[in-house]
């Protein structure tokens, strides 16, 4: 696949269509771009490699694209093995070449690769440069997003910033569509979420920089007008809600649970608000949490399990704790037959998420939804919208 940057800036990244788990946990239907970049000038730098299951297929883009030309800098913004896998194989190639990382990335090599590659190394921090000729490069740490030893860069003339994991997004490259959000989303939650402050910081840092074109390591090269992305991101490390309205999660043994947590939400709507709905125990959890971090309310209902509550709800709300969840109000439906713990349980770990208000009252169902059990939901919507 084709894609032009600059003349000087080509694009030799490869999509994986193959890939069923992206990080072993994120299902990933359209597949998974691993984006690598090549700035030709009169030095030559690569920015970033690719995962070693496309190894070969995108070498042979490098090879391409360098036409003869022997790369003077391997430029690694990132030391995770989807882009940095083949960084070893490249400094084989290219005896001359320089490894250009952070102080953190270079403790690491030696964990990854059994290569010697001492003195082969180029250590930078923040506001260091590295002039290429007509093109000049200035490093930005981005520590924590996501990982301790990220960088990234910012090309002086074409106005540039190479993002590492910042404004990614999951599907390859050919399968992309115009919704870029959708799975920018997806991805920012569960890969990035956690590290909401260090996003804002590097937020600032680019607020700074005249940024024309942004290169993410994963998803398509953003240019054009940027407010929009840049925009979604600010709204997102804030942990504010995106789109008002209700999200609906349910995690149900034998149906009973469901029944109640689908007409609560058909209780909502009718009173004109967005609802989005997942069955935790069949739906894609990362979206799930995507959904629980776009609106300003949550609902969570539950079947009680082991005097405590069903594994897919406990797993639901172990990674909103873990990615960082906080300024919601949340609903609480439980459903137990003999002895009810679900709803003890779930506001046990929401209590330990920052600034979660339970809304009261909590719905206490036994098996199945009864009459009285009704007018006691409609209580709870009424609650879920008031300030």
């Amino acid at each position: 696949m084709k894609i032009q940057i600059s003349d000087s800036i080509r694009y030799i990244g490869v999509d994986d269509l193959d890939l069923d788990l992206f990080e072993s946990q994120y299902v990933v239907p359209e597949g998974m771009s691993y984006n690598s970049y090549l700035i030709l000038d009169e030095k030559v730098a690569i920015m970033d490699t690719a995962d070693a299951r496309k190894g070969d297929e995108w070498h042979a883009r490098l090879e391409e694209e360098l036409q003869g030309r022997t790369p003077d800098y391997l430029v690694s913004h990132h030391m995770e093995p989807d882009h940095a896998a083949l960084i070893a194989r490249v400094a084989a190639e290219f005896p001359t070449l320089k490894i250009v990382l952070s102080a953190q990335a270079q403790k690491m090599l030696g964990q990854f690769f059994d290569a010697d590659l001492t003195g082969r190394t180029m250590v930078v921090k923040e506001g260091d440069t590295l002039c290429l000729g007509r093109h000049t490069l200035s490093f930005i740490a981005a520590p924590m997003v996501h990982w301790p030893e990220v960088l990234m860069s910012y090309e002086e003339t074409e106005k540039v910033l190479f993002a590492a994991d910042g404004f990614g997004k999951f599907g390859a490259l050919q399968n992309e569509t115009d919704d870029w959000a959708c799975e920018a989303r997806r991805y920012y939650f569960n890969i990035c979420g956690k590290y909401g402050v260090q996003v804002q910081n590097v937020l600032r840092k680019a607020a700074t920089l005249d940024i024309r074109t942004i290169c993410p390591l994963h998803g398509p090269v953003l240019s054009g007008d940027l407010t929009p992305y840049l925009k979604l991101y600010d709204t997102w490390s804030r942990y504010e809600p995106e789109t008002d309205g209700v999200f609906v999660a349910y995690a149900s043994i034998h149906g009973g649970t469901a029944q109640a947590a689908l007409r609560l939400a058909d209780m909502l709507r009718q009173k004109g608000i967005k609802v989005a709905t997942s069955d935790l125990t069949r739906d894609d959890q990362a979206e799930a949490i995507e959904d629980a971090f776009r609106y300003p309310r949550l609902v969570v209902c539950a079947s009680s399990y082991d005097a405590g509550v069903f594994p897919p709800m406990h797993d639901f709300l172990y990674h909103l704790q873990i990615k960082n969840y906080q300024r919601r109000r949340v609903g609480i439906v439980e459903n137990g037959s003999w002895a009810p713990s679900a709803g003890k349980t779930m506001r046990a770990m929401l209590e330990q998420m920052k600034d979660i208000t339970v809304v009261e009252p909590v719905v206490t169902l036994r098996s199945r939804m009864k009459e009285a059990d009704v007018a006691t939901l409609q209580t709870l919507a009424d609650a879920m919208l008031a300030e």
